[in-house]
């Protein structure tokens, strides 16, 4: 195996703390984190998305793209394109070796095993609860096929090795592998592709940068100093320049990862939206665009300036969201004439960016909830997970990759808004079937999340539980293939560990996190607790399976029915 790849795996299972893996798994949830990255610029588990083993049909790693967000279950796709006025889809599908040579048969075989998957009809082939699972993702896409007006699915598929893809036979292998794909008619585009040790090195140093982007903005002028702020421009930049270089990701997309601290996501084509496309579409106006829309505000942590050019890294667009979906979705509609005022920020200091957010967001019909990203109860947060004893630290994560590439933090360690609201809701507010959609999720329990008179030691106890069980996910087999009742062994924990119903309050709230906190830092018996529990997670499976039958995990981990199961089975042991 190539020595510097090798070196990488190693200090990539080290990360992400997956030392119970094979070097062959190890590698196959590397090669899926640098393909998959080179799709998705956000933050994710890459080891959710591996298949884990046997009846895989050669399918190492796999995820579906639902306009710019990413998804390993069915469930979640399911939501995604119901949700959705429009679909922008995307496959993809790894193959991981770490060999230093390329199989030829490889590509026949999988193109063979991805018929099954994608055809309409039934699968013939016997296959594990991940492929099925992958197939459920398949089908609730093309479910819904009046939603893919836009055009049909894109296909992925990568062939990884240590090797160099560099033979005739090869290519001609990977060629008809294509064209078998392509003969289903289920894709706009399909493309298969052999990933050599030269491509992977550069897959996986793009994967660890920060966000970046450079542009041509020739008319912009400097600000006066200003305290908390490097520097900051005003001007006007073309459209299509900033939907070009800023806005699209290397496969066409839009760059998500850009929006996450603005405070609202694209809110479709409401009222307000409606009439900025209604500017972009309509000749004699689109050229007033600049003096008829706000703009965006982009804050940079790294800026630099060269004449016109303009060279900025980790950086986002904390105003005006909802004006480059529509700009990136009019983006073949855009002319030379189209300019869009852009206040441009070099900022390194938290308070003045979340001052920034907060003020640029009060300008436009934003509620003061939708600036609840920015309140200072988040900050304590960060600060009390932070101040934990080293063993027991763990890292909040309240601005988008705000820990990338700080290299002494763990990355295992960082706990997201998501995962920390996910595992609350579960835990604390007994909600394991709702933890679904992060969006929804945060919309349901509004009034109940992240309260300013919350105790942040309640937070701390369920970010803990999340950390222990994805650390034994990671590293014990007996596991695998129950990831999507995570949430319900959480829940279940809790139960077990504290009792069913509300969370106690006061000093009994305070001894409830304690006596949680001493079973998740301590490895063995935090993995005796949820071995036990998870017999009951797999007891409650078989019996609802028993009920509804060919019914997936992952469907059934939504419902209220099984989570009742699951409580009502933790409750009766003892602890």
């Amino acid at each position: 195996m190539d020595f510097i790849l090798e070196g990488w795996t190693k200090q990539f299972q080290k990360e992400q703390e997956l030392s119970a893996l094979s070097d062959a798994e190890a590698f196959e949830a590397f090669a899926g984190f640098c393909v998959l990255s080179s799709y998705h610029e956000d933050d994710f588990n890459p080891d959710q998305f591996r298949m884990g083993g046997g009846l895989d049909l050669g399918i190492d790693v796999a995820a579906v793209i639902v306009n710019g967000d990413l998804f390993g279950d069915a469930e979640d796709v399911r939501d995604a394109v119901g949700k959705a006025k429009q679909l922008e889809v995307r496959f993809v599908v790894v193959q991981a070796k770490r060999s230093e040579k390329f199989e030829t048969k490889v590509f026949t075989d999988l193109a063979d095993n991805l018929v099954q998957v994608f055809r309409r009809e039934p699968m013939t082939y016997k296959a594990s609860e991940e492929v099925a699972n992958f197939r459920a993702c398949v089908d609730a896409v093309y479910g819904d096929v009046k939603k893919l007006s836009k055009g049909l699915p894109k296909l992925a598929v990568h062939y990884v090795t240590t090797g160099s893809p560099g033979d005739n036979l090869l290519d001609e292998k990977r060629l008809t592998a294509a064209q078998r794909l392509r003969e289903l008619n289920m894709f706009d585009d399909v493309d298969v592709v052999a990933v050599g040790a030269n491509q992977l090195r550069g897959l996986y140093k793009k994967a660890s940068e920060a966000v970046g982007a450079g542009f041509t903005m020739p008319k912009k002028l400097p600000l006066p100093k200003i305290p908390g702020v490097e520097q900051a421009f005003i001007g006007v930049l073309p459209a299509r320049e900033l939907v070009e270089q800023v806005l699209t990701d290397p496969n066409g997309g839009i760059r998500k990862v850009l929006f996450y601290e603005n405070v609202r996501d694209f809110q479709g084509y409401n009222a307000v939206n409606q009439e900025i496309r209604r500017t972009l579409q309509d000749q004699d106006r689109r050229d007033r665009f600049a003096v008829l829309n706000n703009g965006i505000t982009i804050v940079a942590r790294e800026l630099t300036t060269a004449g016109e050019e303009v060279h900025i890294r980790d950086f986002q667009i904390v105003n005006g969201c909802q004006t480059c979906h529509v700009l990136f979705d009019q983006r073949k509609t855009l002319s030379d004439g189209v300019q869009v005022n852009v206040r441009l920020i070099q900022s390194n200091d938290d308070d003045v960016i979340g001052g920034i957010i907060a003020a640029t967001n009060r300008q436009t019909a934003v509620t003061e909830d939708d600036l609840a990203a920015r309140e200072s109860f988040h900050k304590i947060l960060e600060d009390y997970f932070a101040a934990q004893p080293e063993a027991r630290r763990l890292y909040y994560e309240r601005r988008s990759r705000q820990y990338t590439g700080v290299t002494s933090v763990e990355r295992t360690r960082v706990v997201t808004r998501a995962q920390l609201t996910k595992a609350y809701a579960a835990m604390v507010l007994d909600q394991p079937a709702g933890t679904g959609r992060y969006v929804q999720l945060k919309s349901k329990h509004a009034k109940t999340l992240f309260q300013p008179h919350h105790d942040p030691h309640v937070y701390y106890a369920a970010a803990a539980a999340f950390y222990r069980l994805e650390w034994i996910f990671r590293n014990k087999q007996l596991f695998w293939g129950y990831r999507a009742a995570r949430y319900h062994l959480l829940a279940a924990l809790k139960a077990r560990l504290v009792g069913v119903g509300h969370w106690p309050q006061k000093s009994a709230g305070k001894d409830a996190c304690d006596n949680i906190l001493n079973v998740v830092w301590n490895p063995l018996e935090s993995e005796h607790h949820f071995r036990e529990l998870l017999l009951v997670v797999v007891a409650a499976h078989k019996d609802v399976a028993r009920e509804r039958p060919g019914t997936l995990l992952s469907d059934l981990v939504r419902t209220e029915y099984f989570a009742d199961r699951v409580r009502r089975g933790a409750s009766g042991l003892s602890s």
